[in-house]
């Protein structure tokens, strides 16, 4: 056999022969080739370029948040640790049945109005049906009258469980002070399954904080949603979970007996009032409507609802400005419903609505800046 290469064989072993390529002269290694290489990343940035590239990058709304949150917890402890920590009596209307020149009710009354200094506003009524309808219409927290040597002071637990605590250690005191024999009675208890009158604000809460939540995850994972669809979306969540929080209450712990359907309906509006502001916020400001969402509704909301702490107990601004905001409203109109029923009031289903309707309204005037929907031409095509 010969030994010989075959002509493909060498053909291929030139063409991978090193020694047949040409040589290329060396450059000398210049110090800048790098920089000239790599263009502006080798370059040095000015100030003006990285606050732009900060500005435009993530790293932005991270800080601003991490500033934001700082301050909302700072915020969130204040606010409830100024309304609901030390409360102290402003303004406890009282009713008194009979003559005020009674001589021991006017010392006991007396006693009990420097023992809460400026804070009770004593009215006279001729009949004790007519103390007791004020109290069942929420203008009268107490009723007090003299029985021969003694003085009979009424509470109303129902009308807020701190004023009867209040108004019953006073009076208690006042009147060993004074030398009276005092009675206290509370003719207007709360349910058993809620001594303290806490279970109304919980719920009440619940609605108010899954409402703007559920919000924000529609905007998050249902972004396509188009604006009626939105509504009815929220519509949806607010109705299954107002009634999963009524259920549990009423049927589930037994807390409370609830009139259903009623409370119920009470709580859905809340939440879907909850739910659109926070949607027309997002509407106007984009990214960062959890703030005046969270300011409104939490920080300043929820502790002057009169929930956790009854009005007359609150400061005197923050106990008017609640009546007026939607956790208020929600809680009077559930505890009307519960505690006085065939007393009902028109105001705070009116401030529910007003602010749901203002909510939709700004949302859907303005819905082209709503950063959710989808495009005409995608629907068609999906």
């Amino acid at each position: 056999m010969s030994s010989e290469t075959p002509e493909p064989e060498r053909a291929a072993g030139a063409a991978h022969d090193p020694s047949h390529e040409p040589h290329e002269p060396h450059e000398p290694h210049e110090p800048h080739e790098s920089h000239e290489r790599h263009g502006a990343h080798g370059r040095v940035r000015t100030g003006a370029e990285r606050w732009q590239a900060f500005k435009k990058g993530p790293f932005l709304p991270a800080t601003v948040l991490v500033l934001i949150l700082a301050v909302a917890a700072g915020l969130f402890a204040g606010s409830y640790t100024y309304t609901m920590a030390n409360p102290s009596p402003h303004h406890i209307p009282a009713a008194v049945v009979g003559d005020p020149a009674t001589p021991q009710l006017k010392r006991f009354v007396a006693g009990l109005d420097e023992a809460l200094p400026g804070s009770l506003k004593v009215t006279s009524y001729a009949t004790e049906a007519a103390a007791r309808e004020a109290v069942e219409e929420q203008r009268e927290f107490a009723v007090l009258r003299a029985d021969g040597r003694k003085v009979e002071l009424d509470v109303s637990g129902a009308s807020g469980a701190s004023v009867a605590q209040l108004l019953g250690e006073a009076g208690a005191k006042v009147g060993e002070a004074a030398g009276v024999d005092v009675e206290v009675k509370d003719v207007k208890p709360l349910q058993k399954g809620d001594p303290r009158g806490l279970a109304l604000f919980y719920i009440s809460l619940a609605a108010v904080i899954i409402g703007f939540v559920g919000a924000i995850q529609l905007s998050v994972h249902a972004r396509g949603l188009n604006p009626a669809e939105r509504i009815a979306f929220h519509v949806a969540y607010s109705l299954t979970g107002a009634f999963a929080i009524a259920a549990v209450v009423d049927w589930l712990l037994g807390a409370l007996d609830l009139p259903f359907v009623q409370s119920w309906l009470i709580l859905a509006l809340t939440m879907f009032t909850s739910g659109m502001v926070f949607t027309m916020f997002n509407t106007l400001m984009g990214r960062w409507a959890m703030l005046p969402t969270w300011g409104l509704m939490v920080l300043l909301g929820n502790p002057s609802s009169g929930g956790a702490v009854s009005w007359p107990l609150l400061p005197s601004v923050l106990g008017h400005i609640g009546q007026w905001l939607p956790p208020g409203a929600s809680v009077n109109a559930q505890h009307t419903a519960v505690y006085f029923q065939g007393h009902q009031h028109v105001f705070p289903y009116a401030v529910l609505a007003a602010w749901a309707v203002g909510s939709c309204t700004v949302f859907w005037v303005w819905r082209h800046r709503h950063p959710g929907g989808r495009e005409k031409g995608a629907a068609h095509a999906a």
